[in-house]
């Protein structure tokens, strides 16, 4: 089906750039929201992929350059519509911050108002020119500034399309949020009816080979199970996902300089050593230990820390070893080092 944005048609079979006007710089610079849209000659869902929601969150940007090279995703092989936005925040990418000049976070100002601030202005383009021509969505986040994430999917799994969508990523890890963030994408996504994914992995402002190719090949997973492309004997379709429910924080319990023993993905019993906390002189030392068994999908990467600090996110699981396992094999299956991808060599 032929679909519309910013006024200009695409027709089914054609591939499109397009340029969504944004307010210019106050330099009087014009600035635009760049979107790639293949629209397949046959019709099926219309999917899209977003990144650099908060403007410092760059991995996603360098998953949709991989993901739009990809030999099946042209308009002759899918089925249906790809919309890729690569840098949905520009100001904040092009400024390396996480938010609008104006200060708000474009992932709270959802559905948006064509006359109310800079964020709301821009969450309603989204909304207007991308959501609603689509059938499904997958948003691509990393962590915050001064944190990491391990590869993960956030997603409401009461949806059985999402559900699907999840367990085809292939995440080593489905954390089930039942509720929405306030003014988040997602939660209009949901109020529209649009089932999207949230891919977290990585740390702010930083490439990280092992999480990019996760988010393409997961990209891609996802469009298998929705028949936008065709199932294929790699797929991780047959996989039932590694579900958590619940997780928390492990915190500063004094501040001081904190040296980080347990890695991302590491399997942790009640009891065990996560980090040590000194002074400058190493006069006095606490540890910070887990006070829950789990996975250690989030942590902090600066050292200095305050009380009250969140430095260890661990997520609970009914198996916490097999999932520990599953981590492993996820980490070797797109180690750089194992393996090479032609003609994309890795970053370091």
């Amino acid at each position: 089906m032929t679909i519309e944005i910013n006024g200009i048609a695409i027709a089914p079979g054609e591939e499109v750039f397009i340029d969504l006007p944004l307010p210019p710089l106050y330099t009087h610079e014009a600035l635009s929201m760049p979107v790639h849209v293949i629209n397949g000659k046959r019709d099926g869902p219309r999917l899209f992929v977003s990144a650099a929601m908060h403007g410092d969150e760059i991995n996603g940007v360098d998953i949709i350059r991989r993901l739009l090279k990809h030999e099946e995703l042209n308009a002759n092989d899918i089925r249906g519509t790809l919309i890729a936005i690569p840098v949905v925040n520009v100001y904040g990418f092009i400024t390396k911050s996480r938010y609008l000049p104006d200060r708000r976070d474009l992932n709270r100002s959802f559905p948006g108002s064509s006359a109310g601030s800079m964020a709301s202005r821009l969450a309603h383009l989204f909304v207007t020119e991308i959501a609603t021509q689509c059938t499904h969505g997958i948003d691509l986040h990393t962590a915050a500034e001064g944190r990491e994430n391990l590869p993960q999917i956030r997603a409401a799994l009461t949806n059985n399309e999402i559900k699907k969508m999840a367990c085809a990523f292939g995440a080593p890890v489905v954390k089930h949020n039942a509720s929405f963030l306030e003014g988040s994408m997602r939660e209009t996504a949901d109020k529209l009816g649009i089932p999207v994914l949230l891919y977290e992995a990585g740390e702010a402002l930083r490439f990280n080979e092992l999480s990019i190719r996760a988010g393409v090949e997961g990209v891609i997973n996802v469009m298998r199970a929705i028949n936008m492309l065709p199932d294929h004997e790699t797929c991780l379709l047959s996989k039932q996902p590694r579900l958590t429910h619940s997780s928390k924080w492990e915190r500063a319990t004094h501040s001081g300089i904190l040296r980080t023993i347990t890695p991302l993905g590491e399997r942790v019993r009640e009891g065990d050593l996560l980090g040590i906390i000194s002074d400058p002189f190493g006069e006095k030392e606490e540890h910070i230990l887990s006070s829950t068994e789990g996975i250690v999908i989030g942590k902090s990467t600066l050292p200095l820390v305050y009380e009250g600090e969140a430095l260890y996110h661990i997520a609970h699981f009914d198996a916490p070893q097999s999932i520990a396992q599953s981590v492993e094999d996820f980490q070797q299956q797109h180690d750089p080092e194992l393996y090479e991808i032609p003609d994309e060599p890795p970053v370091k």
